[in-house]
């Protein structure tokens, strides 16, 4: 008789017996009693004052985390919010110029002298000059509410921290 098992499953069985029992038998390094001694009263005062002050800086900590993570998220969705309707006015500026554009070129289509092109175009150029100097009013302003309402809630996070810090 050999002392391979005959099939794989019991090979397994086998060699999970044996990891098993290595497992079971004392491990050498923790084989040794903790000599039972008296701490003295300043150290266990010491020790459960830095455990108490440990666990307020974890509670301080943790509610500076979360109030972070709170105007951090705030920022994001007001950074969402504002880039989408940037977006849709970029659209809306697109639009306008590109059916005066269109307008235009349906008129000067239906000139009948130089003189009443040159006309049109001069006309057509002041037009969008001023349309464009309103629409980068207009960007300009939506850039400035867009900044300012999304740093807001960073700032008033960051006020609330400076304001409630205690340096010594």
């Amino acid at each position: 008789m050999s002392d391979t098992p005959a099939t794989p499953a019991k090979a397994a069985k086998s060699a999970a017996a044996k990891v098993t029992k290595a497992f079971e038998a004392p491990f050498e390094a923790f084989n040794f009693s903790v000599p039972t001694t008296e701490m003295p009263a300043a150290f266990r005062d010491f020790a459960e004052k830095a455990l108490t002050g440990s666990k307020d800086a974890y509670a301080k900590l943790k509610t500076a985390a979360e109030e972070a993570t709170e105007a951090f998220e705030d920022t994001v969705e007001t950074t969402r919010s504002g880039a989408l309707e940037f977006g849709h006015k970029s659209l809306d500026v697109a639009k306008t110029n590109t059916d005066a554009a269109f307008a235009f070129y349906k008129e000067l289509l239906t000139a009948k002298t130089f003189a009443e092109v040159l006309e049109l175009q001069t006309g057509f150029a002041k037009k969008q000059a001023e349309a464009l100097a309103a629409q980068a009013k207009e960007f300009q302003e939506l850039s400035q509410k867009l900044f300012t309402e999304a740093s807001r809630p960073l700032k008033a996070s960051y006020d609330k921290a400076v304001k409630t810090a205690k340096f010594n």
